[in-house]
């Protein structure tokens, strides 16, 4: 579906992968150039929220008073946006872009043979059917049976375990199932990663809410949606951890760290630092 983005995208997590030798490696570097070529726009988003975060007072205040009226609430709400200089969609463009990339990387890291090699669909079907791989995730079995056989050549000798041999597979799917678990203890080591980008994606989003003040009214009003998106976030990225290859979580994982640093400055070297605008 994402082929046209998801092309280019394994072909230049291969030419990462070539230089550095570490699949886990080339996705981490991966990532940070990718968040790195987002920073002026996230830095808008960043910018964008917190004016909307001091506004809220206002904006509540439109509401109540026009709430029979919507022409007049439109119009009052609007030229409160301009009398601040915001953009209600400020925020919206960096997410926008990321979930393409989003998606197309997991149709890289499910389709390595394919997107970052660049084997036919007749060659990839020839290894699958001698590697006796099937399932979704048969390019990812084809790999390894190739490797551990010795004819890594024949799969471009990607090795996608992290750090090393013996360490994370990030072509494998987590699993809760505990049969599994204990049938191959091997899988306990794989959602170490789905679990610290879902504990990042918390610290993430616990970082980029309004700080507390004594007035709960303002609070609220700050921060209308409560503490609700601290738990959202992270059960959303556990729920699509377990589902797609643990390099996905490692891609998470990264990203969040990154955004993290990246509020770290913004909260403390760009944003100024006002209380919520009250009339």
């Amino acid at each position: 579906m994402l082929d046209f983005i998801a092309g280019p995208l394994g072909k230049f997590l291969y030419w990462i992968y070539t230089g550095v030798n570490n699949y886990g490696l080339a996705l981490i570097v991966f990532t940070i150039i990718v968040r790195t070529a987002l920073v002026p726009l996230t830095l808008k988003q960043y910018k964008s929220t917190a004016e909307m975060q001091k506004v809220q007072p206002l904006l509540q205040e439109i509401q109540r008073k026009y709430a029979n009226d919507k022409e007049k609430l439109n119009q009052e709400t609007m030229k409160l946006y301009q009398e601040h200089n915001i953009n209600p969609a400020g925020g919206c463009l960096p997410l926008l872009i990321q979930m393409p990339i989003l998606f197309a990387l997991w149709q890289v890291i499910s389709r390595p043979l394919k997107f970052m090699l660049g084997l036919t669909e007749d060659n990839l079907a020839k290894l699958a059917a001698q590697a006796n791989a099937t399932g979704q995730y048969k390019e990812i079995d084809t790999i390894t049976y190739f490797m551990k056989n010795g004819m890594g050549d024949q799969v471009g000798n990607l090795n996608m375990f992290f750090p090393g041999h013996g360490g994370i597979n990030l072509g494998s799917t987590p699993t809760l199932d505990f049969g599994q678990l204990m049938s191959d203890p091997s899988k306990f080591l794989v959602l170490i990663l789905p679990l610290l980008a879902v504990l990042t994606t918390f610290l993430t989003v616990r970082m980029s809410m309004p700080k507390k003040s004594n007035d709960k009214e303002k609070d609220k009003a700050a921060n209308p949606m409560g503490n609700s998106l601290l738990f959202i976030s992270p059960l959303m990225t556990l729920i699509f951890s377990m589902q797609f290859p643990v390099g996905m979580s490692l891609y998470w994982f990264v990203g969040n760290l990154f955004s993290m640093a990246q509020q770290y400055y913004v909260n403390k070297y760009v944003l100024k630092k006002k209380e919520v605008v009250t009339k």
